[in-house]
């Protein structure tokens, strides 16, 4: 099944790149890589095996689009709205359910917390010594 650039991804397509995503090795590369140009082409000739003609940087805008509406429906299913829903969310959820990403960031987040807290406790010590 060829498709040009610009088409719309097929459901086909689509589990085609999900089937490569889900493998450990890709998922683990994914992940904590900022430059992944390397990865992405790995994923389209990966894809061209399987009969998906995509490029690279489709792949790529494919992958940040199924991601982010990935995001915005687990959201609002945790914010108690059931009703947003999208075609692929259960395979979306199996692939990014253990991404640490989440934990990086919330990680992140508690070590700018810890910082700040630290320069509270010693801001007083210190005037208190002057």
């Amino acid at each position: 099944m060829e498709s040009g650039a610009g088409k719309h991804w097929t459901e086909e397509e689509v589990k085609a790149l999900l089937s490569v995503w889900s493998e450990k090795n890709i998922r683990k590369q994914l992940h904590g890589t900022l430059r992944n140009k390397g990865i992405f082409i790995y994923i389209a000739k990966r894809l061209q095996e399987l009969g998906v003609c995509r490029d690279w940087k489709q792949c790529r805008a494919k992958y940040k689009n199924l991601k982010y509406e990935y995001r915005t429906v687990k959201y609002a299913h945790n914010s108690g709205d059931v009703t947003k829903t999208m075609k692929f969310f259960h395979d979306l959820d199996a692939i990014l359910r253990y991404e640490p990403v989440t934990q990086l960031a919330a990680a992140e987040e508690n070590s700018r917390c810890s910082a700040t807290e630290t320069q509270l406790h010693t801001s007083p010590a210190t005037e208190s010594v002057q």
